[in-house]
Formats: C-alpha cells, structure tokens, sequence
C-alpha cells in the first residue's frame, strides 16, 4: 500500500493542472460561450422585442405542444422503464435478451429514420395509411405522430437507469417481503419503489429534457404545420430561416433554461442518486 501511494506522490502535479485547464477551456468553448451568445442575442434589441417573441402565438402554441408532448411521453416512458426494468432484473423468461436490445435500439437508430418509419407505417401512403384515412384518424402531421416519435426516441433513459441499480440490489429484499405474506403489488409499492426512488426521478429527469429538446424525429412526422405541429425546436430553426433572428434566439434561450434548470436538478439527483448506490451496494 505504501509504495502505490509513492507513486501517486511521485506523478507530477504539472499534468493534473494542465488536464483540468483543458477541461475547463473544453467546457467553456462547446458549453459557456454557445450559451452566452443565445442569450445575448435573444436580448440583442432589448427586452421588448423578446417578450413581443415570446408572446407571438406560434411561439405559444410551440410552448403548449412540447409540454403537452413531455407530460405524455414522460409519463409513459417511466411506465415502461419501470416495468421492463422489473420484468429484467427479477425475473428469468425467454426472450431476456431480445428486450435488453430492444431497449436500446433508439440509441442505435438515428431519430430521422425513426421518423421517417413513423411515416412509413402511419403516413396517407403508409402500411396503416387507408385503415386511418378510413376511420378519419390522423397520426403523421398531428399530435400523435409527436408524441409517438417523442416516445421513441426517450424510452430507453428510464429503464437503463433502472436497470443496473435494481441488479445490483438483487431479489432479497422482495424475496423477504413475500416470505412475510406480502402481495406482488405490495412488495413492489413498499420494498422495490423506495430503492428506485432516486433513480427513477433521475430517469425521468433525462427523458424529459430529450423529450422537450428532440428534433430530428419530430422535425419528419410534425410536417412542420405552423401553429399546429411546430415545437420549440422546430419553432427555433423557422424563426431563423426566416431571418427572425431575436424570436429563433428566444425560443432558443427557453431551451437553454431548461437545460440549466435540468442541470442543476441533475446535479442535486446525482448526490442523492450516488448516496443510495454507496448504500445499497453489496458488502
């Protein structure tokens, strides 16, 4: 033990501050500066011009969409995560490994192609296409077409945070509650839930800031219908091919709100997310 601390002693502390000088100009040049020059440009012209951005009606129904859009995903996704998350860590049955795939399978497929497959299956000439048009329900170019690319593209971030976390934990404790007579859904309530708890609102923290940020995939499906099926996102790129470089800047800095509203909660969950890991961790 002594001598692996002689050689930590020995490294020169030259490289360690060299190592974080780079980080922190790294940070500063792809995180810091990007972010002052939204916001300075969203108030280039004064306040006025961009509360008159905010307040534009398309700006609005952008705002009202991606939140509708996040309280439906999110919801949805932690169901899942939750449940998928579950079956894989407790459980033994066939096809384990299909479903640890298919989990990740929106980390592999970029967000465009899954809107284009939307498209493909829900779209007028689609698979599903003349069923819809038939019974007068729309999914491509609506509402659900937002929300169901959003759910794609987000529904790994819960159940992979789940996933290692109720490995770890094992079955014991749900193997002692049974043994003293409690339901499955008790067991779940009062044993599994509490150990996930911090976890689980670390998941739906990350899926609900990809879920208000995600372009690509909503870009295909919305159709980009001003006032209908215009995101912030979206909203944010036709400001700007329009030359509405205050109202794109706008948008653009109440997304970058909320990217710092989710970084410090982020932040905050992973003191308290990294506590329980050290707590439930096996001796």
């Amino acid at each position: 033990m002594s001598g692996n601390s002689l050689v930590r002693s020995d490294k020169p502390r030259g490289a360690g501050i060299l190592l974080l000088v780079l980080a922190v100009v790294f940070l500063g040049v792809l995180v810091v500066v990007p972010l002052t020059a939204v916001l300075g440009m969203a108030f280039a012209k004064g306040l006025d011009p961009f509360l008159h951005a905010i307040q534009h009606p398309d700006t609005l129904s952008a705002i009202r969409l991606t939140m509708l859009t996040a309280v439906i995903a999110v919801p949805l996704n932690a169901l899942f995560g939750v449940t998928a998350a579950w079956a894989i860590t407790k459980f033994d049955f066939r096809g384990k490994s299909l479903l640890v795939s298919l989990i990740d399978l929106p980390f592999t497929v970029s967000p465009v192609v899954a809107g284009l497959l939307f498209v493909l299956l829900f779209g007028s000439r689609g698979l599903a296409g003349p069923f819809l048009q038939a019974h007068d329900i729309r999914v491509v170019y609506a509402v659900p077409g937002l929300v169901l690319a959003t759910v794609f593209v987000t529904f790994p971030f819960v159940a992979r945070e789940l996933i290692p976390l109720m490995e770890q934990q094992g079955t014991g404790d749900e193997e002692v509650a049974m043994t003293l007579g409690a339901s499955g859904v008790q067991t779940f309530l009062r044993v599994t839930l509490p150990n996930i708890r911090w976890a689980l609102l670390y998941g739906v923290l990350l899926c609900n800031a990809r879920a208000m940020g995600e372009f690509g995939a909503v870009a295909v499906v919305s159709g980009r219908i001003r006032g209908l099926t215009t995101t912030m996102p979206l909203q944010v790129e036709i400001s700007y091919n329009e030359y509405h470089a205050v109202a794109a800047f706008a948008v653009a800095s109440l997304l970058a709100l909320l990217a710092l509203v989710t970084l410090a909660a982020k932040a905050l969950l992973e003191s308290r997310y990294g506590d329980e890991l050290a707590s439930k961790a096996p001796r």
